[in-house]
């Protein structure tokens, strides 16, 4: 049967397991067991969390984890438990997909800065969290009290949204919301996504200059631009 995991990891890695029909079969929150250390982890905490993702997995897994995140203030320690899980992922003889932090957060409709243009801030700590949380809730009615657990979750639907389209059981014109489409793609066909991004950055962009004059440049005839078809 397959299932559907989602892992967020992190010194507490947040791991979801779907069932078939998408449905949470399993919600945990891994910490590596042993003598700890101040601001990281230690060899004998990344051992035991790694042995527990291991011990979660199953032969016919479809896994997506997230990817660490740019600017990260921990990125040694992140790098070895991202690096210790992928192992993991890896001797289960299994493949994975990996997700961008502000891809999780885009699939949800989350915006990575809050405020107005001029004086918008970085979405961070509890923000962040609640802003995810409610979003869970809105898109897939979903709620769980931690949220190393609700960003598994969304992982996990992620990784199942990129497995049906992949296999054929849905199209990503099945998936009615943009922002929701563009993140499968990006991890489906990420060459033909980026060459779709500089297309709309390129009709996005607003002339600097004014047009000549009308009856010179013929600034009276405008051209629609063909919407993009996914």
């Amino acid at each position: 049967m397959t299932r559907f995991i989602g892992i967020d990891p992190a010194t507490n890695t947040g791991v979801v397991i779907l069932g078939a029909n998408g449905n949470p079969i399993r919600e945990v929150v891994l910490k590596g067991k042993g003598k700890s250390a101040p601001g990281g982890i230690t060899q004998e905490q990344r051992v035991s969390l790694e042995n527990q993702v291991y011990s979660i997995l199953k032969p016919d897994d479809v896994v997506m984890k997230e990817g660490i995140a740019n600017g990260n203030k921990m990125l040694i320690t992140t790098a070895k438990i991202h690096g210790g899980i992928e192992s993991m992922i890896t001797r289960r003889g299994l493949k994975y997909d990996e997700v961008a932090p502000n891809a999780v957060k885009k699939f949800v409709n989350v915006s990575g800065w809050i405020g107005e243009p001029g004086s918008k801030q970085r979405l961070e700590g509890d923000a962040k969290k609640e802003a995810m949380a409610a979003a869970a809730l809105e898109h897939f009615g979903y709620s769980n009290p931690r949220h190393d657990v609700v960003d598994a979750y969304i992982i996990a639907k992620i990784g199942e949204a990129v497995y049906r389209v992949r296999s054929g059981e849905k199209t990503l014109d099945d998936f009615k919301l943009d922002y929701q489409r563009e993140v499968i793609w990006s991890i489906i066909d990420p060459t033909g996504y980026k060459e779709y991004e500089k297309t709309k950055k390129k009709k996005s962009k607003k002339p600097n200059k004014r047009p000549g004059k009308p009856a010179a440049a013929g600034s009276h005839t405008h051209l629609t631009e063909q919407p993009f078809l996914f």
